[in-house]
């Protein structure tokens, strides 16, 4: 059976470098996805260039299905080593995962990654490798729906060296640490983010190494319809909704109009929370047979926000969204949970905005920025227009 890959990381730069010396390589295909993580020896421009040289490489071979050991062959005979430190100036840890879940994972004098299944934290059972004089650990992955792999560099060991730890953050503590922190259905990003925003308060907000988590989760394909505006012909009203109810998925609906005409096909009405739970976001609606039902171009414009916060990969802070608005709910949809999603878009012109800082191309606009941002989450991302 097929399912659906989804991946993530955040990064911490050391204090004072305006660069990273942490580089994640993400390569998505049809059928398989590819991450590399790679840590520079040192910090700032050195070591970014070598980040960035290791992951890249490394992620083009595996992603176009060259062997694992002719990966790590061509990856360590490339690298040069430093004579001083006699260590190599890049280590990596290498996920190349098909869609059945079966994959492999390389690592490279980075932490050992971590498997969590069910809520828990798990040990990989890896297998010592010595190519070209080096130690490499293989492991041969069968994840199951569910299942999130986390690696990170060394800065996440090292955090709170010298400040709240004598030792750094123990591999045991941070394995208790996912396990009393992380809920269902966490994205990969929120996971990173959440051993992310606790290295820095270990570090006191002053890392003094260059800290990155990455995560890879399987899981089952969720799709999800959002239907925004009218069509330019009413006569097809009908039939953009028929489409749109189609499918046996998430169902969301975008815009007062919007919202009258799907109430009207469904022979029902849109009943309005008046509860201003945000003061920043217009209240949310309800029709019944529709998962959400929420106001159209400034709840958007909030989602674009949320957004470009979520994706930001230097932003550590919470990723999850509880709050009860609806650009937080859409969030949450949207962001969280969807692996699939089909935009309906109308483009008639809405009397109601007339006189108002909003039109037609203001929406489409919105639209295909936010397309264009959950493409680049990872998901599947259809845009339709009526």
């Amino acid at each position: 059976m097929s399912y659906f890959i989804e991946s993530g990381y955040v990064s911490l730069n050391k204090k004072g470098e305006e660069l990273c010396g942490d580089r994640v390589e993400i390569i998505r295909n049809e059928n398989d996805t590819t991450i590399v993580l790679a840590d520079g020896l040192g910090s700032g421009v050195k070591a970014n260039i070598l980040a960035t040289l290791t992951s890249k490489i490394l992620c083009n071979l595996a992603a176009n299905n060259v062997p694992i050991e002719e990966c790590v062959k061509t990856i360590i005979g490339t690298l040069p080593v430093c004579k001083v430190r006699n260590v190599a100036y890049a280590t990596f840890t290498l996920l190349h995962m098909d869609n059945d879940g079966k994959g492999s994972l390389v690592e490279f004098d980075n932490p050992q990654a971590i498997l969590l299944r069910d809520g828990k934290c798990l040990d990989l059972n890896r297998v010592e490798n010595t190519i070209l004089g080096k130690t490499i650990y293989i492991t041969n992955l069968q994840l199951i729906p569910g299942d999130v792999v986390i690696f990170t560099s060394d800065g996440v060991v090292h955090a709170g060296i010298g400040q709240f730890l004598n030792f750094g953050w123990q591999r045991e503590e941070i394995k208790k640490y996912i396990e009393a922190n992380f809920e269902d259905g966490m994205s990969p990003i929120c996971i990173a983010a959440l051993v992310g925003d606790a290295c820095k308060t270990l570090y006191a907000d002053e890392p003094g190494d260059d800290t990155t988590i990455a995560a890879l989760k399987i899981k089952k394909e969720v799709v999800v319809d959002m239907m925004v505006g009218a069509p330019i012909d009413k006569n097809d009203d009908d039939e953009v909704v028929e489409a749109f109810l189609r499918d046996n998925s998430t169902k969301i609906v975008c815009g007062g109009t919007t919202s009258q005409i799907v109430a009207r096909y469904l022979n029902t009405d849109v009943k309005t929370n008046l509860d201003f739970i945000d003061p920043e976001v217009p209240p949310t609606g309800m029709i019944r047979g529709i998962d959400l039902t929420t106001e159209g171009v400034i709840t958007l414009r909030k989602l674009l926000e949320l957004a470009k916060k979520y994706m930001d990969n230097m932003d550590v802070s919470p990723k999850s969204f509880h709050k009860k608005d609806g650009a937080s709910r859409l969030a949450d949809i949207l962001f969280e949970q969807a692996t699939h999603i089909n935009f309906f878009v109308g483009r008639s012109i809405n009397k109601a905005h007339e006189g108002l800082p909003i039109d037609t191309a203001m929406k489409l606009k919105i639209i295909e920025r936010l397309a264009d941002k959950m493409e680049r989450l990872g998901k599947v991302v259809t845009v339709n227009y009526y």
